[in-house]
């Protein structure tokens, strides 16, 4: 529009009023340039649900072209687990297929998927109180195996996590069975037909929660929050046999103030870590790496230095690429999804891109990889409720 209205000046005395057309139609389209996302990668928004409910939540796995996504909806009058996936890579999506129809509340959902089998994890308080249960898909989310209890417990298990290589399924939780929180771990070796014990991975006399699984190899990496320390940090250990025995725990944040909801993603010896952080006087994200599998931890990066709060990270990696969304107010009023990504294994980063920009909250984004596009989902409030959306960049290199 600038060049159009720069070549025109000469035609003033023959053209005033293509002059004035051009003029005005910079004044209009000048504002709705300056809304859209920075990437031109990015594809639009694409709204998943459509129920009278809300829709909370959203988990989202990918694999070749398949993209699943579970989430929490409350159409059925309690929270029950959904679940919808795409098969052309996220350019259109299946109906929505309800996972659970138990007379009490499923929350907290987590997927993956390996070798064509998608696994959900969840909290379900069927049983009075709150346990993990799972189920699974052998068919890439086609049809669906039954309920499985994880957990039979006399108190609360919370939060799951859920990884799945191979036919390796791994799930961690935040339980209280010891009078405080633990974090506790159980796996599957044969793609989750049935389970090990249970394991208990934190001894500790603090609160020890908000759990994030990540596996590569026989290697399987843990982190969670934990308040040893006096304020909430975040802390990591790792199994280098498949999660048959566990390391020693390592704190991976060692600051005076509080830390929160520390997430994984990991690709041969590189592991990633992103949390938020109120070392800075709001809330940041954050983010540190390990390039030879756990062993040692680089000194850490803060990826957000806006003037608001960023919250809610979630990381995926694909190769040297590692990718970040977080919820952020640096536009308030409201929160929106924001990105960014390394194109080196997380030595340096790009800037941040705004990937919402809608009337209402958007909040929590769960992000996943898959070759070159990049997927993000995310609850919503601009239709006047809660719903699921989601959009894709599908050439996230530089």
């Amino acid at each position: 529009m600038i060049m159009l209205v720069r070549s025109c000046r000469s035609l003033r005395g023959v053209c005033p009023v293509i002059f004035s057309l051009l003029a005005v139609l910079a004044v209009l389209v000048t504002p709705l340039l300056a809304a859209v996302p920075v990437s031109a990668d990015w594809g639009a928004d694409i709204r998943l649900t459509s129920a009278a409910g809300n829709s909370y939540d959203p988990s989202v796995a990918a694999s070749g072209n398949n993209v699943h996504v579970a989430w929490e909806d409350s159409r059925d009058g309690n929270p029950e687990i959904y679940y919808k996936r795409s098969t052309n890579g996220g350019t259109t999506w299946g109906a929505d297929t309800r996972l659970t129809s138990a007379a009490a509340s499923s929350e907290k959902t987590s997927v993956a998927v390996s070798d064509g089998q998608v696994h959900v994890a969840w909290q379900d308080n069927r049983d009075g109180n709150e346990e993990i249960y799972y189920k699974r898909s052998t068919d890439g989310g086609t049809t669906w195996g039954a309920d499985t209890r994880l957990t039979n417990a006399a108190a609360e298990s919370v939060d799951p996590s859920v990884a799945a290589t191979d036919s390796q399924v791994h799930v961690a939780w935040s339980d209280y069975r010891d009078g405080n929180g633990e974090i506790y771990y159980k796996r599957s070796t044969d793609g989750g037909a049935t389970w090990g014990a249970d394991t208990r991975l934190t001894n500790n006399a603090s609160v020890s929660a908000n759990p994030s699984v990540a596996v590569s190899g026989n290697t399987v990496h843990i982190a969670w929050l934990d308040n040893r320390d006096c304020s909430f940090e975040a802390y990591y250990k790792r199994s280098t046999d498949g999660g048959a025995t566990w390391g020693a725990d390592t704190r991976l944040d060692n600051d005076a103030a509080d830390s929160r909801n520390p997430v994984l993603a990991a690709s041969g010896n590189n592991v990633h870590i992103a949390w938020f952080d109120h070392r800075d006087g709001n809330w940041e994200i954050y983010y540190r790496r390990s390039t030879d599998a756990g062993v040692a931890w680089d000194g850490g990066t803060r990826l957000t230095s806006a003037a608001g709060d960023s919250w809610n990270a979630s990381i995926a990696i694909s190769g040297n690429h590692v990718h970040v969304a977080w919820e952020d107010s640096r536009d308030d009023p409201g929160r929106e999804i924001y990105y960014k990504r390394s194109a080196d294994g997380g030595t340096t980063w790009g800037a941040d891109t705004r990937l919402t920009n809608a009337a209402g909250n958007t909040w929590f984004p769960s992000a996943a990889v898959s070759g070159n596009t990049v997927h993000v989902a995310w609850m919503d409030f601009r239709d006047g409720n809660w719903e699921i959306y989601y959009k894709r960049d599908t050439a996230p290199a530089p």
